[in-house]
């Protein structure tokens, strides 16, 4: 049995410890947004925030998840406006959108960490999330367009995508 708080709200789990933290998300708790890509942790589409870190959820064990702070790309924002999200949008990086969640929490917690990255330094934290539609471009665009918005609204003006 495994206690997390998933999105803000606390979820006890009666499944095996070595289940993947992807599967328990998935199918106990019912938020089909963090999604399945290669099950060994190199694609990134399963990414999700564990205490507030980039975590491929495909290779975390529930176990080592449990009393742990999850947030999947649901409780990123409840109303879908995080900053990340609206450059998403602004700078058209979705394309099939298989990806976008893991690329999107990957981001996220990119700029949790550093909030005016340079190129070098979101290529490197983006490196291990994969989008078959080669949208590198513009997901470095968003991610840059998120690092101005909020950059923005420390400094005390408007903030949109």
């Amino acid at each position: 049995m495994a206690t997390l708080t998933i999105n803000g709200r606390p979820v006890t789990l009666e499944v095996a410890d070595d289940m993947p933290l992807l599967w328990a998300i998935r199918d106990y708790v019912g938020l089909t947004g963090t999604k399945f890509g290669c099950g060994a942790g190199l694609c990134g589409a399963c990414t999700v925030h564990v205490d507030g870190e980039a975590t491929r959820s495909c290779i975390t064990p529930v176990a080592s998840a449990d009393g742990k702070e999850i947030t999947t790309i649901e409780g990123l924002s409840s109303a879908g406006d995080h900053p990340v999200q609206l450059a998403w949008v602004a700078e058209d990086a979705p394309q099939c959108g298989y990806c976008q969640s893991g690329q999107i929490m990957q981001a996220a917690a990119l700029l949790a960490d550093n909030p005016d990255p340079s190129d070098e330094d979101i290529d490197r934290a983006m490196k291990g999330n994969l989008c078959r539609c080669g949208t590198y471009n513009q997901i470095r665009a968003a991610i840059k367009h998120a690092a101005a918005a909020k950059m923005a609204g420390r400094d005390g003006e408007e903030v949109s995508a």
